[in-house]
């Protein structure tokens, strides 16, 4: 059987299925009789176990309550879920994780932190759409790190064309924007929106996050198509540093962004009104 053959050392989704099947037989129970008790069928226990499907969050935390693991599996999925992210990736998702300070701008979409379920699916299906669910499930379970008991301090600069682009279609971007309004006040977090009127600015090069930590140098990150590049080169961090301070400087308050965002929510994607079929142009 495929389960006989799973090598624990490949990767954490084999480490992963490995333990399921031995900590599952080590219970006595069957993949139905598991399945059984924790809310799923017995087909999908053994997906796992071969490897075959990746586990979510939920699932885990249900595995481990029924089989009485501490925690071993809730703690497993976490790296299950980092190897999910593309390769070239995932070492800025490990940094990302240790950051005290997260400054970012982004052009072209909301920050990966900041996007719901739906936005991230959206966004994830045009390049995805074999992997989808462990993409959306890999990009949500960073956003762990923002509900710790001491989250990164995280600020961001939204360019205003990420809030007119519409990502999914009129529902997701109300979603989307309605979530970035209830963001709003956290002691740790701060969003500003740099407006089309602010003209040239630091940031037309494209977008770029400045990751500071507690005891480690600090670290540039900007990313290609397929490439993602962290330097801690102290003249890079200097020179943007600087730029990000003058995009916080020409960006419209925290409170006129949410404004703006508020109007662009009612106006863009609010309820339209049914066209008169019947009416002449």
């Amino acid at each position: 059987m495929r389960s006989r053959e799973l090598d624990p050392s490949a990767s954490p989704l084999d480490y992963y299925g490995y333990e399921l099947r031995r900590c599952r037989e080590a219970a006595g129970l069957t993949l139905a009789q598991l399945g059984a008790i924790v809310f799923c069928t017995g087909s999908l226990i053994g997906q796992i176990e071969t490897a075959a499907r990746v586990p979510q969050r939920d699932f885990s935390e249900r595995v481990d309550a029924a089989l009485g693991t501490d925690g071993l599996f809730s703690r497993l999925v976490g790296l299950v879920l980092r190897s999910q992210l593309p390769g070239w990736f995932q070492p800025y998702a490990e940094m990302e994780a240790k950051a005290a300070y997260i400054s970012t701008y982004q052009c072209q979409l909301v920050y990966g932190l900041l996007q719901t379920e739906a936005y991230a699916r959206a966004v994830l299906s045009v390049e995805h759409s074999k992997r989808l669910d462990e993409m959306v499930a890999a990009r949500l379970d960073r956003q762990r790190i923002l509900e710790r008991e001491q989250p990164p301090v995280l600020w961001v600069v939204l360019d205003e064309a990420v809030l007119h682009r519409a990502i999914g279609g009129r529902e997701v971007m109300r979603g989307q924007l309605a979530h970035l309004l209830d963001l709003f006040g956290q002691p740790w977090m701060e969003i500003q929106v740099l407006p089309f009127s602010a003209g040239e600015h630091t940031g037309m090069m494209g977008s770029f996050t400045l990751l500071r930590f507690d005891s480690e140098p600090d670290l540039h990150y900007n990313e290609s198509y397929d490439q993602g590049h962290m330097t801690a080169n102290p003249q890079v961090i200097r020179e943007r540093s600087v730029g990000y301070a003058r995009l916080q400087a020409a960006a419209l308050s925290p409170r006129d962004s949410a404004d703006l965002i508020t109007r662009v929510m009612e106006e863009r994607y609010g309820e339209q009104p049914e066209r008169d079929a019947s009416a002449v142009a």
